[in-house]
């Protein structure tokens, strides 16, 4: 069986050598280099032709950011960055996620990570991930149909803008892939959709409330991160705060607040199945349920308890899918019942929602 080839990139000597330990525990992994900054990375990239690059993003010289959009540009290999667990790096990797990279992991310890085993299970199933068949195609794809540029949409937010009590929801899944997915997605809603939005990404805590942020300059709707209390509110989103599940509770007809918590025990926290069937007791029928790319099964449960209380239900199909895991397992259970590709979503959840 071929190997998996991987390119390690970081300009610390010491975190090249114990990433080439941590892969290459793995059978099937097999590290065919290292570099030490961004020009390097593109030398030996281009050279090497490996399977999958880990890149660290802060580097003298040439940055991570940099290289990754002339590996993806030329149509190399995914990248899977590697960065620090800080508000600094969750701006610089979501911009890496939408020029084009694969997915993240976090180094635990900061930029010099010692214990970067705790995350060793983490690195080589993401590698393994990345180096399936039309990952790279898919991801290229993606970044033709998605510019990403910060709008200023505060007229429309303000025009639209409304104390008034959902009767309808809206909540999405997503886990690998999310972001760039999202991105492309979320504008597209209109400023005067009629329902709440409740949004579940697999992201960490630090990460989430820059997240929110930056969907919110870059759409219609109004975007946050769930706070504890929140109303839900019609033509507002809520995104699931990192390690806290999203729940909903009803004080009465007119006042559905969100609740945060670490109960029940899930593989996620936050986690989709938890967030969708909390929505579902609340709004019932009236919920639109949404499961787009990622790895493993959260959510398909939750759709198909959605789609028999007679409630609206749209996977993501496996042509834009960057990992055709979640919704796929919607689709094979039942679940879904539009498919979609990513780029057509959020025009389903519109006729979804004026159906209800």
């Amino acid at each position: 069986m071929k190997k998996i080839r991987v390119l390690v990139v970081d300009d610390s000597a010491l975190m090249r050598k114990v990433l080439k330990t941590i892969l290459e525990k793995d059978p099937d992994i097999e590290v065919v280099g290292a570099a030490r900054d961004g020009e390097d990375s593109l030398i030996k990239a281009r050279d090497l032709r490996p399977d999958v690059l880990t890149m660290d993003i802060n580097m003298p010289g040439m940055d991570g950011l940099t290289a990754l959009q002339y590996i993806i540009s030329e149509s190399i290999c995914p990248v899977i960055m590697v960065s620090s667990l800080t508000a600094e790096g969750a701006v610089a990797t979501f911009e890496a996620l939408e020029l084009g990279a694969f997915d993240y992991v976090l180094k635990p310890g900061g930029t010099i990570s010692l214990n970067l085993n705790v995350v060793e299970k983490e690195i080589i199933s993401k590698v393994k991930l990345a180096a399936k068949s039309g990952i790279l195609k898919r991801i290229t794809k993606m970044n033709k149909r998605t510019v990403v540029k910060i709008n200023n949409y505060d007229s429309l937010k303000d025009k639209y803008s409304t104390e008034e009590p959902s009767k309808k929801a809206v909540v999405i899944g997503i886990s690998t892939g999310g972001p760039q997915t999202l991105a492309e997605v979320i504008p597209q809603l209109p400023p005067d959709l009629d329902a709440s939005l409740f949004i579940v990404q697999h992201m960490p805590a630090n990460f989430t409330a820059s997240f929110a942020k930056r969907l919110n300059s870059n759409s219609k709707i109004k975007i946050k991160e769930a706070e504890a209390g929140d109303i839900a509110r019609k033509h507002n989103g809520y995104l699931a705060r990192g390690g806290y599940h999203l729940l909903l509770r009803k004080i009465r007809e007119s006042d559905i607040r969100i609740r945060l918590s670490t109960i029940p025990l899930h593989l996620f926290i936050p986690s989709v199945s938890v967030m969708m069937d909390s929505v579902l007791k609340v709004y019932g029928r009236k919920i639109v349920g949404v499961l787009m790319t990622g790895m493993g099964s959260d959510g398909a449960d939750a759709m198909l308890n959605i789609r028999k209380a007679g409630g609206r239900t749209i996977a993501e199909s496996e042509e834009t899918a960057i990992v055709f895991g979640m919704p796929q397992e919607a689709i094979k259970n039942g679940g879904a019942e539009i498919i979609s590709p990513s780029y057509r979503i959020a025009e389903e959840i519109v006729k979804a929602v004026k159906s209800l």
